[in-house]
């Protein structure tokens, strides 16, 4: 309520980059989003003034725009340094509990704190991502080893290695040469990314040993690049040759594998979709 001088009159968007300015956002959380894309900063003093505006403590005169009210200098001069947790949901709480009473569904208002849904949508959208891809990684670890090499380079392919030909192989097996699969960045091949595939459990790290293992592949083959990825992790040592040797290989542990197939959607698929509609607010501009 800082933001909002006696008798001044604000668009919601000035309000937001002045409430901004007052609590010293940082570029990082400035810039932060929600899944659905918003500024998570600005969806958040979207609710403040849902709420001072739901309590009377700030009029409307026009679209858009806020005025802080009789009321509201009242309330802001009772507690000129905020209020606590607690205080704000006693007090909010009523507000949201008198709509609630005149709609189907009065059971849905429990606390102010659970009353931005689309931040809730958020939390279950990522707690839904974490539960798959822990499943992911189970599966990945239970599988056979020819499925698991393919569906790596199926993960890469998808990623837009190998081109809109898609040209990408898996060529593991006895006499691979320590290599699982290969990528061929053009037509004839020239250009190749070589990839070893470790299905691994998860208390077994891949060390350093297996990894020079695939560094000397790359040198036979003259190849400038590889991707080492495994279901578990890469021990430190690891880590730091990979960091220092040449080719480097790029390394893809099983929390960033599951990751990637996620977000390139292979080995899993939509089981549900929501839309999240909003008042338009430049409409009514």
């Amino acid at each position: 309520m800082n933001v909002l001088e006696p008798g001044e009159t604000l668009h919601r968007k000035e309000i937001f980059e002045r409430a901004a300015r007052l609590a010293h956002l940082s570029e990082k959380a400035l810039q932060e989003r929600l899944n659905s894309g918003e500024l998570n900063y600005e969806h958040r003093m979207s609710w403040v003034l849902t709420h001072l505006a739901r309590a009377n403590l700030v009029d409307k005169p026009s679209r858009g725009h806020y005025r802080l009210n009789a009321a509201g200098r009242q309330f802001h001069s009772e507690h000129p340094d905020g209020m606590t947790y607690s205080s704000a949901n006693t007090y909010f709480k009523s507000y949201w509990k008198k709509e609630a009473r005149s709609t189907a569904t009065p059971a849905l208002v429990t606390d102010v704190a659970e009353i931005d849904p689309l931040e809730k949508i958020d939390q279950g959208f990522e707690q839904l991502t974490t539960k798959t891809g822990e499943e992911l990684l189970q599966r990945l670890r239970g599988s056979h080893p020819d499925f698991f090499e393919e569906a790596v380079v199926q993960v890469l392919l998808k990623m837009g290695y190998g081109g809109i030909e898609e040209r990408g192989r898996r060529i593991g097996g006895t006499g691979d040469g320590g290599v699982d699969g290969v990528i061929d960045q053009d037509p004839l091949g020239l250009n190749q990314i070589y990839i070893q595939a470790k299905r691994y459990a998860e208390t077994n790290s891949v060390g350093r040993e297996a990894l020079q293992a695939f560094v000397g592949a790359l040198h036979v083959k003259g190849a400038p690049r590889g991707i080492f990825i495994t279901t578990s992790t890469f021990t430190a040592l690891a880590k730091e040759y990979a960091s220092l040797v040449q080719p480097r290989p790029i390394l893809i542990d099983g929390a960033r594998l599951v990751a990637l197939m996620i977000k390139y959607r292979v080995g899993v698929q939509v089981k549900q979709t929501y839309e999240v509609l909003a008042v338009d607010e430049d409409f009514f501009e």
